[in-house]
């Protein structure tokens, strides 16, 4: 592909993460897809590649990108391609799991439930998001995987669960619930911006930066100078996550006006 290297250097700027995937979707997907293949499906990635996939369908004319996660705004997701004539069904290759254990243990979480199935020597592009739901969570996964995640995966924090498949239909995704905050901002720099949607001071998000626990658009953020934009998305280890969601306008002292969204 004659933007191969174009492309590499344009994500190559974003991080080695970045770089990794865009190889991986362009060579390992993309490209087959162009040879002939109807179509072909990778594994599951962070949510940036959603934006790679786009920028490669882009450049290459002949593919057209597509993602699932097994919900509409799940995070971690596995992209697809198609050839652009192309119009049957595209396989994702993805099933969900229901996890319950004992509900006197309340305290179980997120962190908790990677790390006990990271335990088992799987590698994470086979698990998509997982949805905690009190006394059990449900998992999405790589459908090849299912079987064997079932027969092998029966403790959480040394807590037995019980692990069965369910209809994907059954999917709960998280209840989205969002603070409004309207601020004005001198610029939008991320440390502006993020001090403002998240309601710290700006020595706070500077810090957050610095100590490498802020994301945009989930790739880590390069400085507290940064640019943001409207639609990017800003998280915070510990905070959670705020999206611009657009620019309101300027007020007479040159400040820029914000809609942002705040997410627990």
């Amino acid at each position: 592909m004659k933007d191969r290297e174009k492309i590499l250097r344009y994500f190559a700027a974003s991080g080695d993460e970045a770089k990794d995937m865009a190889i991986r979707l362009l060579d390992t997907l993309a490209d087959s897809v162009d040879r002939g293949r109807p179509f072909a499906v990778g594994p599951f990635m962070a949510p940036f590649s959603r934006q790679i996939g786009q920028t490669i369908a882009a450049h290459m004319k002949t593919v057209v990108a597509k993602s699932f996660g097994g919900y509409h705004e799940a995070e971690r997701v596995k992209i697809g391609f198609t050839r652009s004539d192309y119009d049957g069904p595209v396989d994702f290759g993805v099933s969900l799991l229901s996890v319950t254990w004992d509900g006197r243990y309340c305290l179980i979480g997120h962190r908790d439930v990677l790390g006990s199935l990271m335990g088992l020597g799987i590698d994470r592009s086979v698990l998509g998001d997982i949805l905690m739901q009190g006394a059990g969570c449900q998992v999405v996964v790589d459908s090849t995987m299912k079987d064997w995640l079932m027969d092998n995966f029966h403790k959480v924090a040394m807590v037995p669960v019980k692990v069965e498949e369910i209809p994907l239909s059954e999917i709960q995704p998280p209840k989205q619930t969002a603070k409004e905050v309207r601020a004005t901002v001198a610029s939008l720099r991320l440390d502006a911006v993020g001090a403002a949607g998240f309601g710290i001071s700006r020595s706070k998000m500077v810090q957050a930066v610095e100590d490498e626990r802020t994301e945009v658009n989930w790739q880590l953020a390069k400085s507290p100078s940064q640019t943001v934009k409207a639609g990017d998305i800003i998280s915070i280890r510990g905070r959670g996550r705020i999206e611009i969601v657009e620019e309101t306008g300027m007020s007479r002292k040159g400040r820029t006006g914000l809609l942002i969204h705040r997410f627990k």
